[in-house]
């Protein structure tokens, strides 16, 4: 299997350093707000990634935090009049929703950096004892110029850094391209006790104090979205192997942008999108295939033409997967024909097609062309006049080569499922903004369809009227 590898500007064979098994995290979210369609791009193709590695045997440890605590949390929740973590706990749970209904799995640890402050402080303090940190009034900053390895992930050299850094007039700070590993604190804001006085940590710090905590000292893969090579991940690296005298990670891989329209998705420009805003006019399983049908290190265009497409295409391999399961339940014979068992000589070959796709740097966009490939076979030589072992073969193999991929998975009930609690997560924004008529709109839309809303003390709960 290749790789590319950002950190060296290559695909390289994939080794892991304990055999069989394979640490891998992945940047999670900073959550003051519902995922962007953006977003859900890393969700999805390290997800398939990791699938993958568990499809050809390895034991997956993954990890992906949650940034609990940020200026942005911060605002909006002295904006409502509530506490930091209501904001963090509201959010988290959307964010869930929308992985689940994009059928990400679970990480295996999904830490919160608010409960990772010792952690995240004997890091710093470690780093401060190695002559790597220093503390200047309460901020403690990460001396870049003590790690002589600095800029090798972003291709940078110390020097390229200085001329496009600045130094803030209220900054104590030694060298330009130094950064904050702890901040004093501010009032009105949270603020734990260190030996610097009370604070919190600055962004880079914790994502290295939690793959130290969950992963050890050195990992398989870090991974995550092309904007945070430089400085986030260039950061991390000069953090952990200044701290723990090792590797970090063997192989960093990141996924290109997602464009709306051909343009960079802004809210100034109006191109902006969340995932549930898009979920609530395409089925959240049309947006991972959507996502999966370009190689992840190619940028890829988001358009309503674009995602009606997908749909269109993951609606003839379904089709394809309900007529394999029709001939099954109605074949006049039972076994393969001679002529049968020839056929299946080729069909095993779109296996071996898949896995080369897949273990070409995560080429899910190949893997997928080699599924319709599969499908257009089966839709040629499945006739009446086929057997039910024939039928049954490919319609397992289509599914199961999709499954790898976290397509097919779910039920037509847990697709419902999703999309109420879309259009629930959609109704409870409006009436936040004071929006009555698209609340009353949702509300009588998911009447038509046999659901009726409670408005609790305990939140919306939903039931079936025929229930």
């Amino acid at each position: 299997m290749k790789v590319y590898n950002t950190l060296t500007g290559q695909k390289e064979t994939f080794t892991t350093l304990e055999k069989n098994k394979v640490k891998m995290y992945v940047c999670g979210p900073t959550v003051y707000n519902h995922i962007h369609i953006g977003n859900a791009r890393p969700y999805i193709i390290f997800d398939t990634f990791r699938r993958y590695l568990e499809y050809k045997g390895m034991e997956v440890s993954y990890v992906q935090n949650f940034t609990d605590v940020d200026d942005r949390i911060i605002q909006k929740a002295q904006a409502e009049n509530v506490d930091m973590k209501e904001i963090a706990d509201r959010y988290i749970k959307s964010i869930l929703q929308d992985a689940d209904g994009l059928n990400v799995k679970r990480a295996t640890v999904h830490p919160r950096v608010t409960e990772e402050i010792p952690e995240i402080i004997e890091m710093i303090q470690v780093l401060i004892d190695k002559n790597h940190a220093y503390e200047v009034e309460g901020t403690v900053y990460f001396d870049t110029r003590s790690f002589e390895g600095y800029g090798h992930l972003s291709k940078k050299n110390q020097e390229e850094l200085e001329a496009g850094a600045r130094i803030a007039v209220n900054e104590k700070k030694r060298h330009p391209m130094d950064f904050v590993l702890w901040k004093p604190k501010k009032e009105g804001e949270p603020a734990w006790a260190s030996p610097w006085g009370e604070g919190r940590p600055g962004w880079h710090i914790e994502c290295s104090a939690m793959a130290k905590k969950y992963l050890g000292d050195s990992i398989d893969i870090h991974a995550g979205g092309e904007d945070l090579t430089f400085p986030h991940h260039e950061n991390e690296i000069a953090q952990s192997e200044a701290a723990n005298g090792k590797p970090f990670a063997t192989y960093w891989m990141h996924n290109r942008f997602l464009n709306v329209d051909n343009k960079k998705m802004s809210k100034s420009v109006g191109n902006f999108f969340t995932v549930k805003e898009v979920a609530a006019e395409f089925p959240y399983e049309v947006i991972r295939f959507f996502m999966l049908s370009a190689h992840y290190r190619s940028p890829i265009n988001f358009s309503r033409e674009l995602m009606e497409s997908a749909q269109s295409s993951l609606d003839r391999i379904k089709t394809s997967v309900k007529n394999m399961k029709h001939f099954t339940e109605h074949a006049s014979k039972d076994l393969l024909t001679l002529e049968e068992k020839n056929q299946l000589k080729e069909v095993h070959t779109y296996r071996r097609k898949f896995e080369e796709a897949m273990e070409d740097d995560v080429n899910t966009a190949d893997a997928i062309s080699v599924i319709f490939e599969l499908v257009k076979f089966a839709n040629t030589y499945v006739q009446g006049s086929s057997s039910r072992e024939f039928a049954q073969i490919l319609h397992d193999e289509i599914l199961s080569l999709c499954h790898i991929l976290g397509l097919l998975e779910q039920s037509e009930e847990d697709h419902l499922e999703q999309e109420i609690e879309t259009l629930i997560q959609k109704r409870e924004e409006a009436r936040k903004n004071k929006d009555w008529a698209t609340s009353d709109q949702i509300r009588d839309q998911l009447k038509s369809q046999g659901i009726l809303l409670e408005d609790t003390s305990a939140g919306v709960r939903w039931k079936r009227i025929n229930e």
